[in-house]
């Protein structure tokens, strides 16, 4: 989430006069995030959260994101809803921007998870998933294997200003996973963005899941990797290996991984850490001026990907698939 987009009292008034929500009380811009701009609002109805789509969000997606989660929703996943207006509509105009209204999840983002809460995570991703059966919309991943080499190429050139030698070693990479790349695997609905400010909990339970904008079809075990390389690296880049291990037994209880899932791990993991690698690179060299966000630091990444580069097994990541 971040803030793009400046919205003024009065915009914001003539907007929210389509949705019985009340009155406005007060609202603020969200800085966390990078892909679209977030406001909180609090009327005299309840809190809301109000994204307006940027550049980067083809708005022929939204459907299929505002869409899941009403499905997810009704199948027993904690997630916010979009608010629809007086004419039944989830999407309106706003500052010249497609915007939604999405209904507020209580409860706070994990700063340093522990293996507890990887432990919830993992049972929330297999409850995800398994309620995503049946959905019947479909998004292709635009930012898997294929999308790679279009998004590298829009800062190659400048890939060296952020670490030497940053080109050819992410060149390398993608060439390496376009031939190891698994398939095969059991696919559906994914998240592909679990990171920890995406989930909320209360206490030491995980009260639901958000942001559900990079969303699409995909393998089931890529958001298994994704959820890896964003939950269980500590500040310092070492691997967790505790942290792995209960996220991935608390999976296994709920969606049994199959023998090609766990064999293509390691593979799907130094993906995941390329994604990012990738994304992070492109917004750190492209993220507009006066925009308020702080773009991720993208060798974080890097150091991810090279760990993966070195394992061999599933059983590295801590668990033992029987």
């Amino acid at each position: 989430m971040a803030v793009y987009t400046e919205v003024n009292d009065e915009e914001l008034e003539r907007f929210l006069e389509r949705y019985g929500i009340g009155d406005l009380m007060s609202f603020k811009g969200i800085a966390e995030g990078v892909e679209n701009t977030n406001y909180m609002l609090h009327t005299t109805s309840g809190s809301f959260i109000l994204t307006l789509y940027e550049k980067r969000v083809d708005t022929a997606d939204l459907p299929f994101f505002l869409g899941l989660m009403e499905h997810l929703a009704e199948r027993g996943v904690s997630c916010p809803l979009p608010v629809r207006d007086s004419a039944g509509n989830n999407l309106n105009e706003l500052c010249g921007r497609t915007a939604a209204l999405i209904t507020f999840l209580e409860g706070f983002c994990i700063k340093r998870p522990q293996p507890t809460h990887c432990a919830e995570l993992g049972r929330a991703l297999a409850r995800f998933h398994l309620a995503g059966n049946g959905f019947p919309l479909s998004r292709t991943n635009a930012l898997g294997p294929p999308g790679w080499p279009p998004l590298f190429s829009g800062f190659a050139d400048d890939a060296d200003q952020i670490a030497a030698g940053l080109r050819g070693e992410i060149e390398t990479e993608i060439n390496w996973l376009a031939t190891s790349w698994p398939t095969g695997l059991p696919e559906g609905v994914i998240h592909a963005d679990l990171f920890p400010d995406n989930v909320f909990f209360i206490s030491d339970k995980l009260s639901g899941v958000i942001d559900f904008y990079f969303a699409c079809n995909d393998f089931l075990s890529y958001d298994i990797a994704i959820c890896i390389n964003a939950w269980c690296f500590e500040d310092d880049y070492s691997f967790n290996v505790t942290k792995a291990r209960a996220l991935l037994k608390s999976y296994n209880d709920g969606r049994q991984l199959t023998d090609e899932e766990c064999a293509a791990l390691p593979i799907l993991a130094r993906g995941a850490a390329l994604r990012f690698l990738l994304t992070r690179c492109y917004d750190w060299l492209n993220t507009p001026a006066g925009a308020i966000v702080k773009p991720h630091d993208p060798l974080a990444y890097l150091r991810r990907l090279r760990f993966h580069q070195r394992v061999s097994s599933i059983a590295e990541y801590g668990y033992e698939h029987s």
